[in-house]
Protein backbone atom coordinates (compact mmCIF):
# COMPACT_ATOMS: atom_id res chain seq x y z
CA UNK A 1 0.00 0.00 0.00
CA UNK A 2 3.09 2.12 0.76
CA UNK A 3 3.91 2.30 -2.98
CA UNK A 4 0.54 3.49 -4.15
CA UNK A 5 -0.43 7.03 -5.07
CA UNK A 6 -2.39 8.19 -2.51
CA UNK A 7 -4.27 10.53 -4.98
CA UNK A 8 -5.14 7.90 -7.16
CA UNK A 9 -5.80 5.53 -4.55
CA UNK A 10 -8.41 8.38 -2.88
CA UNK A 11 -10.47 8.72 -6.10
CA UNK A 12 -10.63 5.17 -6.61
CA UNK A 13 -12.43 4.81 -2.79
CA UNK A 14 -14.33 7.62 -3.65
CA UNK A 15 -15.59 6.08 -6.75
CA UNK A 16 -16.32 2.53 -5.41
CA UNK A 17 -17.90 4.51 -2.44
CA UNK A 18 -21.09 5.62 -4.50
CA UNK A 19 -21.64 2.15 -5.56
CA UNK A 20 -21.14 0.38 -1.88
CA UNK A 21 -25.11 0.73 -1.37
CA UNK A 22 -25.85 -1.94 -4.39
CA UNK A 23 -22.63 -4.07 -4.11
CA UNK A 24 -20.28 -4.74 -1.17
CA UNK A 25 -17.13 -3.66 -2.33
CA UNK A 26 -13.78 -5.58 -0.04
CA UNK A 27 -10.44 -3.61 -0.68
CA UNK A 28 -7.53 -5.65 0.84
CA UNK A 29 -4.98 -3.02 1.15
CA UNK A 30 -1.82 -4.72 1.72
CA UNK A 31 -0.20 -7.45 3.22
CA UNK A 32 2.10 -6.98 6.44
CA UNK A 33 1.18 -3.00 5.71
CA UNK A 34 1.52 -0.91 9.26
CA UNK A 35 -1.95 -0.15 10.80
CA UNK A 36 -1.18 3.43 10.49
CA UNK A 37 -0.66 3.38 6.44
CA UNK A 38 -3.69 4.40 5.10
CA UNK A 39 -3.89 7.47 7.89
CA UNK A 40 -0.84 8.76 6.22
CA UNK A 41 -1.44 7.85 3.27
CA UNK A 42 -5.32 9.24 2.36
CA UNK A 43 -7.02 12.69 3.34
CA UNK A 44 -9.78 12.21 5.67
CA UNK A 45 -12.83 12.31 2.96
CA UNK A 46 -11.34 8.78 1.73
CA UNK A 47 -11.02 7.93 5.30
CA UNK A 48 -14.41 8.19 6.43
CA UNK A 49 -15.35 5.73 3.66
CA UNK A 50 -13.25 2.93 4.47
CA UNK A 51 -14.18 0.97 7.23
CA UNK A 52 -10.84 -0.77 8.03
CA UNK A 53 -10.67 -4.50 9.74
CA UNK A 54 -7.54 -6.14 10.59
CA UNK A 55 -7.21 -10.04 9.50
CA UNK A 56 -4.70 -12.99 9.84
CA UNK A 57 -4.52 -15.61 7.66
CA UNK A 58 -4.10 -19.04 9.46
CA UNK A 59 -1.88 -21.76 8.51
CA UNK A 60 -2.91 -24.60 6.47
CA UNK A 61 -3.08 -26.70 9.92
CA UNK A 62 -5.48 -24.68 11.72
CA UNK A 63 -7.86 -24.12 8.37
CA UNK A 64 -7.80 -27.87 7.80
CA UNK A 65 -9.23 -28.31 11.29
CA UNK A 66 -11.68 -25.68 10.87
CA UNK A 67 -12.82 -27.67 7.58
CA UNK A 68 -13.14 -31.29 9.59
CA UNK A 69 -14.64 -29.36 12.30
CA UNK A 70 -17.45 -27.89 9.39
CA UNK A 71 -18.02 -30.96 7.22
CA UNK A 72 -17.40 -34.21 9.28
CA UNK A 73 -18.29 -33.29 12.83
CA UNK A 74 -20.85 -30.56 12.12
CA UNK A 75 -24.36 -32.32 11.54
CA UNK A 76 -25.75 -30.19 9.36
CA UNK A 77 -24.78 -32.08 5.82
CA UNK A 78 -25.69 -35.26 6.95
CA UNK A 79 -22.34 -36.02 5.06
CA UNK A 80 -18.93 -38.10 6.75
CA UNK A 81 -16.77 -40.35 5.79
CA UNK A 82 -15.32 -44.21 7.00
CA UNK A 83 -12.58 -44.87 8.06
CA UNK A 84 -10.41 -45.53 5.44
CA UNK A 85 -11.44 -42.41 3.75
CA UNK A 86 -10.38 -40.73 6.34
CA UNK A 87 -7.06 -42.32 6.69
CA UNK A 88 -6.92 -41.78 2.72
CA UNK A 89 -7.82 -37.74 2.84
CA UNK A 90 -5.06 -37.47 5.81
CA UNK A 91 -2.71 -38.94 3.49
CA UNK A 92 -3.92 -37.49 0.38
CA UNK A 93 -3.27 -34.27 2.27
CA UNK A 94 0.10 -34.83 3.87
CA UNK A 95 1.34 -36.07 0.81
CA UNK A 96 0.27 -32.91 -1.68
CA UNK A 97 2.75 -30.44 1.10
CA UNK A 98 -0.34 -29.82 3.30
CA UNK A 99 -2.14 -27.57 0.54
CA UNK A 100 -5.93 -27.01 1.75
CA UNK A 101 -6.77 -26.46 -2.00
CA UNK A 102 -6.13 -30.44 -2.66
CA UNK A 103 -8.12 -31.23 0.60
CA UNK A 104 -11.19 -29.56 -0.02
CA UNK A 105 -11.14 -31.25 -3.51
CA UNK A 106 -10.97 -34.56 -2.17
CA UNK A 107 -13.82 -33.57 0.29
CA UNK A 108 -15.97 -32.24 -2.59
CA UNK A 109 -15.69 -35.64 -4.45
CA UNK A 110 -16.35 -37.46 -2.03
CA UNK A 111 -19.49 -35.74 -1.07
CA UNK A 112 -20.47 -35.97 -4.78
CA UNK A 113 -19.67 -39.50 -5.33
CA UNK A 114 -21.69 -39.83 -2.07
CA UNK A 115 -24.95 -38.28 -3.14
CA UNK A 116 -24.74 -39.56 -6.71
CA UNK A 117 -24.01 -43.34 -5.51
CA UNK A 118 -26.38 -43.91 -2.26
CA UNK A 119 -29.96 -44.00 -3.58
CA UNK A 120 -31.19 -43.14 0.32
CA UNK A 121 -28.83 -39.98 0.52
CA UNK A 122 -31.09 -37.95 0.58
CA UNK A 123 -32.21 -38.98 3.76
CA UNK A 124 -29.34 -37.88 5.38
CA UNK A 125 -30.12 -33.98 5.22
CA UNK A 126 -33.12 -34.97 6.79
CA UNK A 127 -31.85 -36.70 9.93
CA UNK A 128 -30.36 -33.54 11.26
CA UNK A 129 -33.27 -31.12 10.74
CA UNK A 130 -35.12 -30.03 13.67
CA UNK A 131 -38.14 -31.37 12.34
CA UNK A 132 -36.90 -34.76 12.18
CA UNK A 133 -40.21 -36.48 13.01
CA UNK A 134 -42.27 -34.64 10.54
CA UNK A 135 -39.88 -35.71 8.19
CA UNK A 136 -40.00 -39.43 9.25
CA UNK A 137 -43.72 -39.04 8.97
CA UNK A 138 -43.31 -37.50 5.30
CA UNK A 139 -40.72 -40.81 4.29
CA UNK A 140 -43.06 -42.99 5.67
CA UNK A 141 -46.06 -42.00 3.25
CA UNK A 142 -43.86 -41.57 0.16
CA UNK A 143 -40.93 -44.34 0.21
CA UNK A 144 -41.51 -46.74 -2.14
CA UNK A 145 -41.51 -50.73 -1.35
CA UNK A 146 -38.18 -50.92 -3.56
CA UNK A 147 -36.44 -48.51 -1.14
CA UNK A 148 -37.37 -49.47 1.86
CA UNK A 149 -36.16 -53.20 0.92
CA UNK A 150 -32.67 -51.46 -0.36
CA UNK A 151 -32.46 -49.86 3.28
CA UNK A 152 -33.37 -53.21 5.03
CA UNK A 153 -30.65 -55.10 2.68
CA UNK A 154 -27.82 -52.61 3.22
CA UNK A 155 -24.61 -54.59 4.56
CA UNK A 156 -24.83 -52.77 8.13
CA UNK A 157 -28.50 -53.76 8.59
CA UNK A 158 -27.38 -57.63 7.69
CA UNK A 159 -25.74 -58.19 11.10
CA UNK A 160 -29.13 -57.08 12.76
CA UNK A 161 -32.01 -59.01 13.48
CA UNK A 162 -34.67 -56.49 13.11
CA UNK A 163 -38.12 -58.13 13.78
CA UNK A 164 -40.00 -56.15 11.22
CA UNK A 165 -39.05 -54.67 8.11
CA UNK A 166 -41.21 -51.51 8.14
CA UNK A 167 -41.11 -47.66 8.05
CA UNK A 168 -41.47 -47.38 11.58
CA UNK A 169 -38.47 -49.66 12.20
CA UNK A 170 -36.44 -47.33 9.71
CA UNK A 171 -37.71 -44.27 10.97
CA UNK A 172 -36.03 -45.63 14.54
CA UNK A 173 -33.12 -46.69 13.27
CA UNK A 174 -32.25 -43.61 11.71
CA UNK A 175 -33.01 -41.75 15.15
CA UNK A 176 -30.52 -44.08 17.04
CA UNK A 177 -27.84 -42.79 13.82
CA UNK A 178 -28.45 -39.30 14.93
CA UNK A 179 -27.74 -39.75 18.47
CA UNK A 180 -24.60 -42.18 18.00
CA UNK A 181 -23.25 -39.38 15.66
CA UNK A 182 -23.93 -36.57 18.00
CA UNK A 183 -22.64 -38.23 20.86
CA UNK A 184 -19.60 -38.79 18.83
CA UNK A 185 -18.63 -35.86 17.41
CA UNK A 186 -19.32 -34.43 20.72
CA UNK A 187 -16.45 -36.47 22.50
CA UNK A 188 -14.40 -35.77 19.72
CA UNK A 189 -14.85 -32.23 19.82
CA UNK A 190 -14.02 -32.78 23.49
CA UNK A 191 -10.85 -34.57 22.86
CA UNK A 192 -9.89 -32.24 20.47
CA UNK A 193 -10.12 -29.04 23.23
CA UNK A 194 -7.87 -31.27 25.39
CA UNK A 195 -5.12 -32.12 22.58
CA UNK A 196 -4.80 -28.80 21.72
CA UNK A 197 -1.85 -28.06 24.24
CA UNK A 198 0.06 -31.31 22.38
CA UNK A 199 -0.32 -29.68 18.90
CA UNK A 200 -2.20 -32.37 17.35
CA UNK A 201 -4.64 -32.48 14.16
CA UNK A 202 -8.26 -32.73 14.59
CA UNK A 203 -7.88 -35.81 11.49
CA UNK A 204 -5.35 -37.64 13.34
CA UNK A 205 -8.24 -37.76 16.37
CA UNK A 206 -10.63 -38.52 13.44
CA UNK A 207 -9.06 -41.10 12.12
CA UNK A 208 -8.30 -42.78 15.20
CA UNK A 209 -11.94 -42.25 16.61
CA UNK A 210 -13.15 -44.02 13.03
CA UNK A 211 -11.14 -47.41 13.50
CA UNK A 212 -13.71 -50.15 14.39
CA UNK A 213 -10.84 -52.21 15.68
CA UNK A 214 -10.47 -49.83 18.42
CA UNK A 215 -14.11 -50.17 19.55
CA UNK A 216 -13.65 -53.24 21.79
CA UNK A 217 -10.90 -52.04 23.35
CA UNK A 218 -12.30 -48.61 24.10
CA UNK A 219 -14.58 -51.21 26.24
CA UNK A 220 -11.71 -52.62 28.08
CA UNK A 221 -8.60 -51.20 30.08
CA UNK A 222 -6.69 -52.20 27.46
CA UNK A 223 -6.89 -49.24 25.24
CA UNK A 224 -6.69 -46.02 27.88
CA UNK A 225 -4.14 -45.68 30.32
CA UNK A 226 -5.50 -45.16 34.06
CA UNK A 227 -2.48 -43.96 35.55
CA UNK A 228 0.93 -42.47 34.63
CA UNK A 229 2.90 -45.34 34.86
CA UNK A 230 0.37 -47.27 32.57
CA UNK A 231 1.02 -44.26 29.83
CA UNK A 232 4.65 -45.26 29.79
CA UNK A 233 5.92 -46.17 26.66
CA UNK A 234 7.63 -48.86 27.26
CA UNK A 235 4.52 -50.24 29.32
CA UNK A 236 4.67 -54.02 28.10
CA UNK A 237 1.50 -53.96 28.92
CA UNK A 238 -0.17 -51.74 26.44
CA UNK A 239 1.35 -52.16 23.36
CA UNK A 240 -1.40 -50.28 21.14
CA UNK A 241 -0.36 -47.07 23.04
CA UNK A 242 3.38 -47.59 21.19
CA UNK A 243 1.07 -47.43 17.72
CA UNK A 244 -1.58 -45.15 18.25
CA UNK A 245 -2.31 -43.19 21.34
CA UNK A 246 -3.33 -39.90 19.73
CA UNK A 247 -6.62 -40.07 21.93
CA UNK A 248 -4.59 -41.57 24.85
CA UNK A 249 -1.84 -39.12 25.15
CA UNK A 250 -4.70 -36.24 24.93
CA UNK A 251 -6.55 -37.65 28.03
CA UNK A 252 -3.14 -38.41 29.78
CA UNK A 253 -2.53 -34.60 29.16
CA UNK A 254 -5.25 -33.78 31.36
CA UNK A 255 -3.60 -35.13 34.25
CA UNK A 256 -0.48 -32.41 33.47
CA UNK A 257 -3.45 -29.12 32.76
CA UNK A 258 -3.12 -25.84 34.93
CA UNK A 259 -5.97 -24.69 36.61
CA UNK A 260 -6.53 -22.20 34.09
CA UNK A 261 -6.55 -24.40 31.11
CA UNK A 262 -8.49 -27.34 33.28
CA UNK A 263 -11.51 -24.54 33.72
CA UNK A 264 -11.25 -22.92 30.08
CA UNK A 265 -11.42 -27.16 29.34
CA UNK A 266 -14.22 -27.83 31.46
CA UNK A 267 -16.17 -25.10 30.22
CA UNK A 268 -15.64 -26.57 26.74
CA UNK A 269 -16.66 -29.79 27.66
CA UNK A 270 -20.10 -28.42 29.28
CA UNK A 271 -21.17 -26.66 25.69
CA UNK A 272 -20.50 -30.19 23.82
CA UNK A 273 -21.82 -32.48 26.16
CA UNK A 274 -25.47 -30.96 26.26
CA UNK A 275 -27.21 -33.98 24.99
CA UNK A 276 -25.06 -36.80 27.19
CA UNK A 277 -26.94 -35.20 30.35
CA UNK A 278 -25.04 -38.01 33.30
CA UNK A 279 -21.64 -36.54 31.76
CA UNK A 280 -22.68 -32.91 31.69
CA UNK A 281 -23.64 -33.28 35.44
CA UNK A 282 -20.27 -34.89 36.21
CA UNK A 283 -18.68 -31.71 34.14
CA UNK A 284 -21.28 -29.09 36.08
CA UNK A 285 -20.09 -30.88 39.35
CA UNK A 286 -15.85 -30.58 38.92
CA UNK A 287 -16.81 -27.19 37.53
CA UNK A 288 -17.90 -26.25 40.99
CA UNK A 289 -15.39 -28.15 42.85
CA UNK A 290 -12.69 -25.69 41.17
CA UNK A 291 -14.22 -22.70 41.94
CA UNK A 292 -14.61 -23.50 45.60
CA UNK A 293 -11.04 -24.49 45.46
CA UNK A 294 -10.22 -21.22 43.80
CA UNK A 295 -12.33 -19.39 46.45
CA UNK A 296 -10.55 -21.12 49.43
CA UNK A 297 -7.22 -20.38 48.06
CA UNK A 298 -8.44 -16.38 47.77
CA UNK A 299 -9.94 -16.19 51.41
CA UNK A 300 -9.06 -13.04 53.16
CA UNK A 301 -5.98 -13.59 56.08
CA UNK A 302 -7.87 -12.34 58.54
CA UNK A 303 -10.57 -14.83 58.45
CA UNK A 304 -8.28 -17.53 59.39
CA UNK A 305 -5.69 -18.02 61.68
CA UNK A 306 -1.80 -17.21 61.26
CA UNK A 307 -0.64 -20.56 62.10
CA UNK A 308 -3.21 -22.45 60.20
CA UNK A 309 -3.58 -19.91 57.13
CA UNK A 310 0.19 -21.12 56.18
CA UNK A 311 -0.52 -25.22 56.55
CA UNK A 312 -3.66 -23.90 54.69
CA UNK A 313 -2.00 -22.35 51.55
CA UNK A 314 1.11 -24.52 51.32
CA UNK A 315 1.77 -25.69 48.07
CA UNK A 316 1.85 -29.18 48.37
CA UNK A 317 -2.01 -28.83 49.87
CA UNK A 318 -2.95 -26.75 46.62
CA UNK A 319 -1.09 -28.77 44.48
CA UNK A 320 -2.47 -31.88 45.80
CA UNK A 321 -5.76 -30.68 45.28
CA UNK A 322 -5.55 -29.60 41.77
CA UNK A 323 -4.02 -32.73 41.01
CA UNK A 324 -7.13 -34.43 42.35
CA UNK A 325 -9.27 -32.11 39.68
CA UNK A 326 -7.39 -33.03 37.03
CA UNK A 327 -7.71 -36.85 37.80
CA UNK A 328 -11.29 -37.11 37.89
CA UNK A 329 -11.44 -34.67 34.92
CA UNK A 330 -9.31 -37.46 33.12
CA UNK A 331 -11.32 -39.79 33.99
CA UNK A 332 -14.21 -38.49 33.11
CA UNK A 333 -12.69 -37.93 29.76
CA UNK A 334 -11.71 -42.09 29.77
CA UNK A 335 -15.58 -42.90 30.24
CA UNK A 336 -16.87 -40.46 28.21
CA UNK A 337 -14.56 -42.29 25.20
CA UNK A 338 -15.63 -45.75 26.66
CA UNK A 339 -19.42 -45.03 26.58
CA UNK A 340 -20.06 -42.90 23.55
CA UNK A 341 -17.25 -43.04 21.22
CA UNK A 342 -18.20 -45.69 18.99
CA UNK A 343 -17.19 -45.37 15.02
CA UNK A 344 -20.34 -44.49 13.00
CA UNK A 345 -19.85 -47.68 11.09
CA UNK A 346 -20.56 -49.72 13.44
CA UNK A 347 -24.53 -48.40 13.94
CA UNK A 348 -27.23 -49.84 11.39
CA UNK A 349 -28.23 -47.44 8.33
CA UNK A 350 -24.75 -46.30 8.43
CA UNK A 351 -24.39 -45.95 4.67
CA UNK A 352 -26.94 -43.55 4.38
CA UNK A 353 -24.53 -40.95 5.53
CA UNK A 354 -21.06 -42.15 5.70
CA UNK A 355 -19.23 -42.37 2.34
CA UNK A 356 -16.82 -45.83 2.84
CA UNK A 357 -16.01 -46.18 -0.78
CA UNK A 358 -12.24 -45.48 -0.93
CA UNK A 359 -11.53 -46.67 -4.18
CA UNK A 360 -13.40 -44.95 -6.28
CA UNK A 361 -12.98 -41.78 -4.57
CA UNK A 362 -9.01 -42.59 -4.99
CA UNK A 363 -9.61 -43.35 -8.57
CA UNK A 364 -11.69 -39.87 -8.95
CA UNK A 365 -8.61 -37.96 -7.46
CA UNK A 366 -5.36 -40.01 -8.56
CA UNK A 367 -6.98 -41.38 -10.89
CA UNK A 368 -5.23 -44.46 -13.33
CA UNK A 369 -5.69 -43.42 -17.42
CA UNK A 370 -4.61 -47.28 -18.82
CA UNK A 371 -6.88 -48.79 -16.23
CA UNK A 372 -9.94 -46.61 -17.65
CA UNK A 373 -8.98 -46.84 -21.55
CA UNK A 374 -9.23 -50.57 -20.57
CA UNK A 375 -12.41 -50.23 -19.26
CA UNK A 376 -13.92 -48.31 -21.62
CA UNK A 377 -12.85 -50.24 -24.39
CA UNK A 378 -13.98 -53.20 -23.08
CA UNK A 379 -17.66 -51.77 -22.22
CA UNK A 380 -17.96 -49.31 -24.84
CA UNK A 381 -21.87 -51.12 -25.06
CA UNK A 382 -22.68 -49.15 -22.30
CA UNK A 383 -21.16 -45.89 -22.93
CA UNK A 384 -22.54 -45.85 -26.57
CA UNK A 385 -25.72 -47.77 -25.94
CA UNK A 386 -26.69 -48.10 -29.58
CA UNK A 387 -29.41 -50.87 -30.77
CA UNK A 388 -27.04 -52.45 -32.91
CA UNK A 389 -24.47 -53.72 -30.23
CA UNK A 390 -27.08 -54.89 -27.03
CA UNK A 391 -26.48 -58.35 -27.16
CA UNK A 392 -24.37 -59.44 -24.50
CA UNK A 393 -20.81 -60.58 -24.50
CA UNK A 394 -21.47 -61.68 -28.41
CA UNK A 395 -18.57 -59.48 -30.48
CA UNK A 396 -20.48 -58.29 -33.75
CA UNK A 397 -19.13 -56.09 -36.20
CA UNK A 398 -21.15 -53.04 -35.59
CA UNK A 399 -18.72 -52.36 -32.71
CA UNK A 400 -15.87 -49.97 -32.75
CA UNK A 401 -13.23 -51.18 -34.56
CA UNK A 402 -10.69 -50.57 -32.08
CA UNK A 403 -13.08 -51.68 -28.85
CA UNK A 404 -13.30 -54.60 -31.31
CA UNK A 405 -9.55 -55.29 -31.94
CA UNK A 406 -8.46 -55.13 -27.84
CA UNK A 407 -11.45 -57.85 -27.25
CA UNK A 408 -9.73 -59.93 -29.27
CA UNK A 409 -6.54 -59.12 -27.95
CA UNK A 410 -7.81 -60.55 -24.41
CA UNK A 411 -8.21 -63.60 -25.34
CA UNK A 412 -4.23 -63.86 -26.12
CA UNK A 413 -1.45 -63.94 -23.91
CA UNK A 414 1.58 -61.63 -23.77
CA UNK A 415 2.33 -62.23 -27.05
CA UNK A 416 0.14 -61.81 -29.93
CA UNK A 417 0.22 -63.22 -33.59
CA UNK A 418 -0.66 -60.41 -36.31
CA UNK A 419 -1.75 -63.09 -38.27
CA UNK A 420 -4.57 -64.58 -36.49
CA UNK A 421 -5.45 -61.62 -34.69
CA UNK A 422 -6.12 -60.42 -38.35
CA UNK A 423 -8.40 -63.35 -38.74
CA UNK A 424 -10.01 -63.41 -36.03
CA UNK A 425 -11.10 -59.78 -36.86
CA UNK A 426 -11.95 -60.32 -40.37
CA UNK A 427 -13.88 -63.35 -39.00
CA UNK A 428 -16.23 -61.12 -36.86
CA UNK A 429 -16.64 -58.49 -39.70
CA UNK A 430 -16.91 -60.45 -41.84
CA UNK A 431 -19.66 -62.90 -40.45
CA UNK A 432 -21.75 -60.36 -39.18
CA UNK A 433 -21.99 -58.41 -42.21
CA UNK A 434 -23.04 -61.44 -44.35
CA UNK A 435 -25.52 -62.15 -41.87
CA UNK A 436 -26.93 -58.88 -42.05
CA UNK A 437 -26.79 -58.80 -46.01
CA UNK A 438 -28.97 -62.30 -45.47
CA UNK A 439 -31.79 -60.78 -43.26
CA UNK A 440 -32.26 -58.06 -45.44
CA UNK A 441 -34.93 -59.10 -47.68
CA UNK A 442 -35.20 -58.17 -51.55
CA UNK A 443 -37.25 -55.66 -52.61
CA UNK A 444 -37.64 -53.10 -55.23
CA UNK A 445 -37.80 -50.07 -53.20
CA UNK A 446 -35.59 -47.50 -53.54
CA UNK A 447 -34.61 -47.04 -49.73
CA UNK A 448 -33.79 -50.36 -49.19
CA UNK A 449 -31.66 -50.84 -52.26
CA UNK A 450 -29.77 -47.25 -50.78
CA UNK A 451 -29.45 -48.88 -47.46
CA UNK A 452 -27.78 -51.61 -49.07
CA UNK A 453 -25.66 -49.58 -51.19
CA UNK A 454 -24.34 -47.66 -48.36
CA UNK A 455 -23.39 -50.74 -45.70
CA UNK A 456 -19.71 -50.84 -44.74
CA UNK A 457 -17.55 -52.16 -47.29
CA UNK A 458 -15.76 -55.45 -46.25
CA UNK A 459 -12.90 -55.81 -49.32
CA UNK A 460 -9.68 -57.60 -48.01
CA UNK A 461 -7.91 -53.59 -48.61
CA UNK A 462 -10.47 -51.89 -46.39
CA UNK A 463 -10.29 -54.97 -43.69
CA UNK A 464 -6.57 -54.40 -43.59
CA UNK A 465 -6.96 -50.21 -43.36
CA UNK A 466 -9.44 -50.78 -40.79
CA UNK A 467 -7.11 -53.36 -38.63
CA UNK A 468 -3.69 -51.26 -39.08
CA UNK A 469 -5.82 -48.17 -37.82
CA UNK A 470 -6.93 -49.93 -34.25
CA UNK A 471 -3.55 -51.56 -34.03
CA UNK A 472 -1.82 -47.95 -34.25
CA UNK A 473 -4.88 -46.41 -31.97
CA UNK A 474 -4.23 -49.46 -29.28
CA UNK A 475 -0.21 -48.56 -29.41
CA UNK A 476 -0.94 -44.53 -29.48
CA UNK A 477 -3.06 -45.46 -25.88
CA UNK A 478 -0.56 -47.69 -24.14
CA UNK A 479 -1.67 -51.03 -24.62
CA UNK A 480 0.71 -52.39 -27.04
CA UNK A 481 3.85 -52.44 -28.29
CA UNK A 482 4.54 -52.39 -31.92
CA UNK A 483 6.70 -55.48 -33.50
CA UNK A 484 10.41 -55.46 -33.38
CA UNK A 485 12.59 -56.15 -35.91
CA UNK A 486 13.83 -59.31 -34.30
CA UNK A 487 9.74 -60.56 -34.22
CA UNK A 488 8.11 -58.52 -36.63
CA UNK A 489 5.06 -60.83 -36.57
CA UNK A 490 4.19 -60.53 -33.29
CA UNK A 491 2.98 -57.52 -30.84
CA UNK A 492 3.13 -57.40 -27.27
CA UNK A 493 0.47 -56.48 -24.74
CA UNK A 494 1.41 -54.29 -22.13
CA UNK A 495 -1.29 -53.80 -19.96
CA UNK A 496 -3.27 -56.26 -18.20
CA UNK A 497 -5.71 -56.92 -15.27
CA UNK A 498 -9.48 -55.74 -17.19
Amino acid sequence: MERCQGSVLADFILMLSEWVVKIPVVLIMGVTTTVDAPRRLLPSNALQQLRPCKFMLGSPTERMNAIVEAVLLRPCSGFTVGYKVALFLRDYFTRHDGTVTSFIKAMKIACMKHFSMEPLSFLGCGIFDEHFQSFSRDVGESLPYAMLKYAFDLPSCQREQFAERTVDTLTNGLAELKKLWDCWSSVVLCIYEAAKHSKVQLLDIVCEAHDPSLCNLRATNQYLPTTSTDYSPHNEGFPLLRKVGVISRAVHKVRDLPAVSLSHLLNILEGHTQEMAEVHQKVRELQLALRSEDDGNNIKPAAIDLRKRSIYRSPLNVEKGSKKLNEKASILMEDMIRDYLKPIESAPFHEIICFKHVDVLQSALIGDPRKMIQVDLVKSKNYLQCSCCRSGGVLLASMHDTSLMYSLAREHGDLINLHDWYQSFKAVVSVSSAKNKRKMPKSPSKKKKLAADLAPDTSEATLQARFCRAVTELQITGLLRMPSKRRPDFVQRVAFGI
